[in-house]
């Protein structure tokens, strides 16, 4: 029995149910067909992660975010200058 394990970041705009439905079917589909299984063996689990429990170089990906946006926001306004 396949077990996949599909862990995506929280973001402010969450990830809805129907494309959560729509992830879990893919997954399902593709090991079905790629490794020949039955569907119904097939489990499919999604994790979110909350941006402060998970980083990269060293800071939350809730800093990596709000940097983003203040970077962007201060590209906007050299552009508009």
């Amino acid at each position: 029995m396949p077990l996949v394990t599909i862990t995506l970041a929280r973001r402010a705009a969450p990830t809805s149910p129907e494309k959560k439905a729509e992830i879990i079917a893919g997954v399902t589909e593709l090991l079905v067909e790629t490794l020949d299984k039955r569907a119904e063996d097939v489990v499919v689990l999604i994790e979110e992660l909350d941006p402060d429990n998970w980083g990269q170089g060293g800071i939350t990906a809730s800093e990596i975010r709000r940097r983003r946006v203040a970077t962007m926001a201060k590209h906007e306004g050299e552009k508009t200058s």
